[in-house]
């Protein structure tokens, strides 16, 4: 298992619902992107920071998305889908998943900031690649299997005045 260093090249990739739903079902509160990059990042060189986001047309979405920006995410943004029946979904899990692959060749770790144990076959490839995969996000909603597939794990709940604003 490699180790981290001032030197690696890092990408951080944040998987924005669910973030979103973690932190409100837990906590009631949102998540401190800034700190939660800084803490991704560990004083290694940021290569690229992505936020994966939902455009719902929530109040106050525009506003959060030019909070991403200003922190230093580019935002790739996807509209929520309404089907017949009433329900709605909008998921990024292989857009995240190609834009890691494509990563691989320019970075040395890439942290992936979701829960969602879909990433762990994405965690092993990027591993068999030779990139590093930390994951970063609450333990308490993420999958046991991605906690252990990942190179080390960051738990948000583990420092909540850090993490949630």
């Amino acid at each position: 298992m490699s180790e981290i260093h001032s030197t690696q090249r890092v990408a951080v990739l944040a998987d924005s619902q669910n973030l979103y739903h973690s932190a409100q079902t837990m906590y009631t509160r949102n998540i401190d992107y800034a700190a939660m990059l800084e803490a991704a990042v560990a004083g290694r060189e940021l290569t690229r920071a992505i936020a994966y986001v939902v455009r719902a047309d929530a109040d106050d979405e525009e506003s959060f998305f030019d909070a991403l920006t200003d922190i230093g995410f580019e935002t790739r943004i996807k509209p929520i889908r309404t089907f017949a029946d009433g329900s709605k979904k909008a998921n990024w899990d292989v857009g995240m998943s190609l834009d890691a692959v494509t990563l691989a060749n320019h970075v040395d770790t890439i942290v992936l900031c979701t829960g969602d144990g879909d990433f762990v076959r994405l965690t092993r490839h990027l591993q068999h690649e030779g990139v590093r995969v930390e994951v970063t996000c609450f333990e308490e909603s993420t999958a046991e299997s991605l906690i252990e597939a990942a190179d080390d794990f960051t738990d948000m709940s583990a420092d909540t005045d850090r993490f949630l604003l």
